[in-house]
C-alpha cells in the first residue's frame, strides 16, 4: 500500500489549473493549424489566424487563452493500492483550485446556488470525478470548462428503435442548433450508452481524449470520421462566419446499456479545449 498525502494533490491541481488555462494541448493546436491549411475563404482564414495568434501569445506571455477560464472539472483515477492521508480529498482538490485561480489571476465563474446565484469568489467547488483503477498511482486531469459551449450541450434518451440514424441526426441537430454560440471551430464529445448520468460523463470524457486518437472500435472510429465530415459540411465555420471548419474534432465514448434504452449525450466545447494531466 502506497501512501499519498492529499496536499500533493492540492499542489498538482493548483499548477494544472494555471497551465491548462494558459497552454492549449499540442493535439488541439495541430488540429486548428491543419484546418487553417484547408480553408480557402478569406474570412475563415482570418479568424483561424487570429485564433492561432491568440494561443501563441498565451503561450509566450503565460496568460489565459480565453477570458472565460471555466469551471474546474477534475478527474482522478486513483489506484486501488493508494492510501490517501492528511485530510479530506474533496477539500484538498478545492484548495488546489482556489490557489490556482488566485495565483493565475483566473476569472472566478462559480456561483454558490444555481437559482439564487452569488459568486463563491474562488471558483470552487470543483466538479470532481473519481474512479478506482488498478495500481498505486493517481492520474490527475484538470479540464476547465467554459459555459458558452457547455450551454449548447444536450442529452437524449433514445429508444433502441431510433437506431444509428437517430444518433447521427441528434449529433448534427445539436451542432446546428449551437451555431456560432460555442465559438467554433468546436470540439464535439459524444457519449453513447450507460445511464442518463453516465452517458453525460462519457461525453465529457470524450472531450479529454486527444484529437489525434480514435475510438479503438473500428465501427465507432468510422462513425467519428463520418460525423466530423458531416458537421464541417454544415458551413457554420470559424466563429460562425462560414467556412469548412465548424469542428476540429469529434470523439465518441461508449458503455453497455439497458435493453430498453440507447442514451446519447453531446458535450460541446469551443476551440479552447483545455485539459492537462499529471500522474502522481
Amino acid at each position: 500500500m502506497r501512501e499519498v498525502n492529499v496536499s500533493q494533490l492540492t499542489d498538482v491541481v493548483e499548477r494544472l489549473c494555471i497551465e491548462a488555462n494558459e497552454h492549449l494541448p499540442s493535439d488541439v493546436k495541430c488540429a486548428i493549424e491543419h484546418c487553417r491549411a484547408c480553408e480557402d475563404g478569406e474570412i475563415a482564414q482570418g479568424v483561424l489566424d487570429n485564433i492561432i495568434e491568440n494561443y501563441k501569445i498565451a503561450d509566450a506571455e503565460n496568460v489565459p487563452i480565453c477570458q472565460d477560464t471555466g469551471m474546474a472539472c477534475v478527474f482522478l483515477e486513483i489506484g486501488q493500492d493508494v492510501h490517501l492521508t492528511g485530510g479530506d480529498l474533496a477539500e484538498a482538490i478545492d484548495e488546489g483550485v482556489r490557489r490556482g485561480y488566485d495565483k493565475g489571476y483566473l476569472r472566478k465563474s462559480v456561483v454558490k446556488d444555481p437559482v439564487r446565484r452569488g459568486n463563491t469568489g474562488d471558483n470552487t467547488p470543483a466538479m470532481l470525478y473519481t474512479e478506482i483503477v488498478p495500481g498505486d498511482k493517481i492520474k490527475v486531469t484538470v479540464g476547465p470548462k467554459g459555459f458558452g459551449s457547455e450551454n449548447m450541450s444536450m442529452i437524449r434518451m433514445f429508444k433502441p428503435s431510433a437506431g444509428l440514424q437517430g444518433i447521427k441526426d441528434f449529433i448534427l441537430e445539436v451542432v446546428e442548433t449551437a451555431g456560432p454560440n460555442p465559438c467554433p471551430p468546436m470540439v464535439v464529445g459524444v457519449g453513447i450508452g450507460g445511464t442518463f448520468d453516465k452517458c453525460a460523463l462519457l461525453a465529457k470524457k470524450a472531450l479529454m481524449r486527444p484529437l489525434d486518437s480514435e475510438n479503438p472500435d473500428p465501427f465507432y472510429a468510422d462513425l467519428e470520421k463520418e460525423m466530423l465530415e458531416k458537421i464541417n459540411k454544415l458551413g457554420i465555420g470559424p466563429q460562425g462566419f462560414g467556412g469548412k471548419t465548424t469542428a476540429i474534432g469529434l470523439n465518441i465514448e461508449t458503455l453497455p446499456t439497458h435493453i430498453a434504452g440507447m442514451p446519447c449525450a453531446v458535450n460541446i466545447n469551443c476551440h479552447v479545449t483545455r485539459h492537462k494531466t499529471e500522474v502522481i
